[in-house]
Parts: structure tokens; C-alpha cells; sequence
């Protein structure tokens, strides 16, 4: 990475020089929510106090059931699972830990019984995983025959099967049972999706769409209510419904203040190349994190999110590479005086811009830690140096080298510097040790970063610059097009195991800090999957928006 200011050749500013400025240009769809959501005011969003006693009333009753039940009894694994993927898990996460380190400290106990089937020991063995706790995958070798198959008996068990499938994600480098696993289990859920009864044959057709492990929270949440319900602990259904509501209307709230932010800044008049798409950001950040206590973060993480969209197409549609130069210049300087030197279009944004980095200064100096935004600063000046340098590629018409494309695309992908500000608004979990952490660039951070590169690479070619690590594989390699996705979707499965692996205990920093990069890696899995729905908004990802905020879930009187 170019340590030193980004320069071209004699930079000319087209306002000095008087010269006409040819600018690039590609038609992006304009928002589809406009001001939908500036609709949901305080008398929509406020919280009754009925809702609130409801709620915890049923927390209550919820907590009494999980003490009630014996820690390693199948019931008590079903019963975490299900709270978790109901979406409450945050409420009881002290509760949920004790029980799974009771699990995991007796676990050797429980290897040798023979009463338990291959549902339990899968359950088992992912709950443990997803908690951080490593236990060998050698528990699944009781179920393979004398040939080192699995018993042709399991593929007659739905519910089993389908465990094994979602147990196996978590699976590590070297784990040649669980990828056996998970070939052996695809290959015959696919076979009965149309035959297993209803709702597992829905069960089952979903989790082979989007397994558990890179399933956003909330909308999970959604799916399993459907499912759950029909034969649930009531009182539990009831509690991850209100709760769920709830949450949507903190979240109604906090994207009609930033919809409002986004409209006062007018940056569809000012800005019209750029793509608007405040609430496809703010729905990226709720995936990151949809806890009440990250309220804040949600909202600084969006607005970063959302400036740093624009100024991914400022330098991928736009801008000619003079105002490139100027305006990379003026981002390393972060400072107000640079303006003088920029286009009138750039003038504008780039106050905005430093204007939503001096929110997130003040907002740590409320907690003592103002020192920590350089942080953040100096990420934004790097992905800025990486766009700079793609945008010179494209215009030499350099095809670069699959090492030379990498290190530059792992940066301008923006996760590096999405990890890092998502720190911001943390609360106590913004330490000086965990930013160091994230801007050390560690394995699971390049993780998530390679997903999120790799996958928009794979479905973004033809599409704003040509440059993308499948041109470049195939310039350097003589492969085709098919050969690479091939390469690189081994890649992204490589990369999800290093993430497993990052984060088993012990870990360098708080669970909470490594599931925000988890978590940025799941929406990429999401949104990039099959196709780019965030660059075309109007499809899928119209519909998880609903989901997830707008339609609440249905309480029976």
C-alpha cells in the first residue's frame, strides 16, 4: 500500500483552468423508498408502556424455563437454539453461557453414550462451535459404517440430516469429516425436499438456501417464527414476537432520523451519479448489529457506510482522474482548507464528510476516548488511497497481477474500515486494545474483507469499472470465466473457515467485537450472493427491507 500522498501528472482544476470537464457516466435507479420512512414519527414508534411490562413479564417466564431445564438434556439444546434464532438470545447471553460451558466441560461424558442420535450430537457440537468452544468433529465418526461412509440408515432422518448440514458450516481447515459431512447431507436434503412433511420439507429448503451460520439475525428471526409456532413453547413465541416488534420500531425510528439526515444533505441534487441508497446502508448496519445497546453505532456506522457509497462511485463513474487526485489529496490532508482545491460537486461532500467523522469524535469524547476516532480517520484515508489506485489502473487500462489486485481490493472493498468504525458507539467495548486489534488487520478482518471482495467481484463484472479479480485471473492465468468463479468460491469457503476458526476461545478480544466482522461477512453472503442486490435495490433486497422493517410480526389476541 502507497504510504505517500497519491499524485498524477500536472493535476488541472477544470474551475481554475476554465476548461469543459467530460465526466463519466452511469444510470443508477433512484431510491425506492424516498421519504417512506420520515412516516414513522414518535407517536408511531414510541414504545407503550403495556409492551414494555408485557415483555418483561414473558422474559421472566422465559428465564424460570431455562433454569428449570437440565443442562444436557436434548430439550435444553433445542431450547437455546430456538431462543437464539428467535432473535432474544441477547437477552439471556449470561444464562445461555453457563449452560453451554456446563455442556462443554462435560462434554467427553456425553461422547460415549449410545442413547443419543445424530440430531443431538449435531445440535450439540454447533451450539458449542457457535459459542467459541472447539470440540473435535471426530464425534460424527460413530455415525459412518465399517467402510468410513455415513450409515445409509441417516438418510431417512430429516431431522438429523438436517443438523448435520448446519453443524458442518462451523467446521475449521482440516476437517475432512465435516466437508464429507456436508457433501452427505446436501446431497440427500435436496432428494426430499419435496417429499418430507410439511414444515420441514420449508425447514429444509430454506436452510439449503442460507444455512444458520450466514443467516442475518433478523431476518432468521422472521422465517423461524413460521416455523417454530407450529410446535413451540408458546410463552417463548410470544416474547420473540413482542420483542421483535419492539425492536422494529427503535429501528423505525433511528431510519427516519437518518432518512431525514440523508434529505437535508440533498445529495440527489447535488450528487445525481451517485447511488441513494441510505436505507439499503441502514439495513446493512442493522445486520451488523439489531441489539437496542448498539443504537448509536447503528447510527454512526450507517452514516460512514452511506458517504463512503458515494464516494465509491465518485471514483468508480465519475470523477476524471485530475479530480481523482485532488480530491485523495484533500483526504490525506482531513482538513477544512482543502476544500479550496476541489470541483464544486466535491466541495460540498467532502464537508459533509468530515462532518459525520467530527460526530463520531464527539461522540466518543462523551466517553473519554476522543483520541480513538485517528483510528477511523486513517482508515478512510487508506480505502481512499486504494480507489485512487484502482482508478489509475482503469484509466492506463493496466490490468494488474492477482497480487497486485488483491492487496489494493482488500482495502477498497471497505470492510477493514467498516470493522474498524464499528467500534465506534460500542460503549465500553471501544477500548484503545480493540482498535488496535481491527486496524492490525488480523486473520478474521481479511476474512470477512476477501468474502466481501470476492463475492461482489464475482457477480459485479460488466458493470461500473471492468476491473475485477476474475479479469485479472483470467489475463494472467489463460482460464475462462467459469474456471475462476470455480477458484474463487473455493476461496470464499476458505475464508468462512478461517472465520470459524478466529473465533474459538481463546480470543484476542470480546465476542462481541469479533461478531460485528461475523456479521459484515454474512451480509455480503446475502446481498452478493447470485447477484449484486445492492447495486439493484428493487429485487430481493427490497423485500428483506420489508421484512424487517416495515411488517411486524403477527401476535395472536
Amino acid at each position: 500500500m502507497d504510504s505517500q500522498i497519491p499524485t498524477c501528472a500536472a493535476p488541472i482544476s477544470s474551475k481554475n483552468m476554465g476548461i469543459e470537464v467530460t465526466h463519466r457516466s452511469v444510470t443508477y435507479h433512484p431510491s425506492i423508498w424516498g421519504n417512506y420512512f420520515l412516516a414513522y414519527t414518535s407517536d408511531v414508534t414510541d414504545i407503550l408502556a403495556h409492551e414494555e411490562q408485557e415483555r418483561q413479564r414473558l422474559k421472566e417466564e422465559v428465564n424460570k424455563l431455562l433454569a428449570a431445564t437440565p443442562d444436557y438434556s436434548l430439550h435444553k439444546l433445542d431450547l437455546i437454539d430456538a431462543i437464539q434464532r428467535l432473535g432474544v438470545g441477547y437477552h439471556f447471553e449470561t444464562e445461555i453461557e453457563k449452560s453451554l460451558k456446563y455442556v462443554y466441560d462435560t462434554y467427553n461424558e456425553s461422547y460415549n453414550k449410545q442413547d443419543y442420535d445424530l440430531r443431538y450430537f449435531a445440535l450439540q457440537f454447533r451450539l458449542l462451535r457457535q459459542q467459541g468452544y472447539y470440540v473435535s468433529s471426530d464425534v460424527f465418526n460413530k455415525f459412518k459404517d465399517c467402510q468410513g461412509k455415513f450409515e445409509e440408515s441417516l438418510i431417512s432422518d430429516v431431522p438429523g440430516l438436517l443438523s448435520l448440514y448446519e453443524a458442518a458450516h462451523y467446521g475449521v481447515h482440516g476437517e475432512e469429516i465435516l466437508e464429507e459431512a456436508l457433501k452427505f447431507s446436501v446431497s440427500h436434503l435436496r432428494s426430499m425436499i419435496h417429499h418430507a412433511s410439511n414444515p420441514l420439507s420449508r425447514q429444509v429448503s430454506e436452510a439449503l438456501e442460507m444455512p444458520i451460520h450466514k443467516t442475518l439475525t433478523r431476518l432468521g428471526v422472521k422465517k423461524f417464527l413460521s416455523i417454530y409456532q407450529q410446535s413451540c413453547e408458546d410463552m417463548l413465541l410470544n416474547f420473540a414476537k413482542l420483542d421483535f416488534n419492539i425492536l422494529q420500531k427503535m429501528h423505525q425510528k433511528e431510519l427516519s432520523d437518518i432518512t431525514r439526515w440523508w434529505k437535508a444533505l440533498e445529495f440527489g441534487k447535488k450528487l445525481p451519479f451517485a447511488r441513494d441508497r441510505v436505507v439499503e446502508c441502514y439495513f446493512w448496519i442493522l445486520s451488523v448489529y439489531f441489539e437496542p445497546q448498539y443504537s448509536l453505532a447503528r447510527k454512526l456506522l450507517t452514516k460512514k457506510i452511506a458517504m463512503t457509497s458515494i464516494i465509491d462511485d465518485i471514483y468508480d463513474v465519475y470523477g476524471t482522474l485530475d479530480e481523482l487526485a485532488l480530491f485523495t489529496d484533500a483526504i490525506e490532508r482531513w482538513d477544512f482548507s482543502a476544500i479550496d482545491q476541489l470541483p464544486p460537486y466535491m466541495k460540498y461532500f467532502y464537508k459533509s464528510l468530515i462532518d459525520v467523522y467530527l460526530e463520531a469524535d464527539e461522540e466518543l469524547g462523551k466517553i473519554g476516548k476522543s483520541s480513538l476516532v485517528c483510528y477511523t480517520i486513517k482508515e478512510i484515508k487508506k480505502i481512499v488511497r486504494a480507489y485512487f489506485k484502482e482508478a489509475k489502473w482503469t484509466y492506463d487500462g493496466y490490468v494488474p497481477t492477482i497480487e497486485e489486485y488483491m492487496k489494493v481490493a482488500l482495502v477498497s472493498c471497505g470492510y477493514m474500515m467498516l470493522s474498524t468504525s464499528s467500534l465506534v458507539g460500542m460503549g465500553e467495548l471501544a477500548t484503545k486494545e480493540a482498535f488496535e486489534w481491527i486496524s492490525s488487520e488480523p486473520l478474521l478482518v481479511r476474512a470477512s474483507s476477501k468474502i466481501c471482495r470476492l463475492m461482489n467481484d464475482m457477480v459485479g463484472q460488466g458493470f461500473e469499472k471492468d476491473m475485477s479479480v476474475v479479469e485479472c485471473y483470467i489475463n494472467e492465468k489463460g482460464a475462462s470465466k467459469e474456471e475462476a468463479l470455480d477458484v474463487f468460491q473455493t476461496q470464499v469457503t476458505n475464508a468462512w473457515k478461517d472465520i470459524n476458526q478466529e473465533c474459538l476461545h481463546p480470543t484476542v478480544v470480546p465476542m462481541a467485537v469479533l461478531m460485528r466482522v461475523v456479521n459484515l461477512a454474512r451480509v455480503i453472503n446475502l446481498l452478493y450472493k447470485d447477484t449484486d442486490a445492492y447495486k439493484d435495490s428493487r429485487t430481493k433486497l427490497k423485500g428483506f427491507i420489508t421484512s424487517t422493517l416495515i411488517q411486524p410480526a403477527t401476535i395472536s389476541k
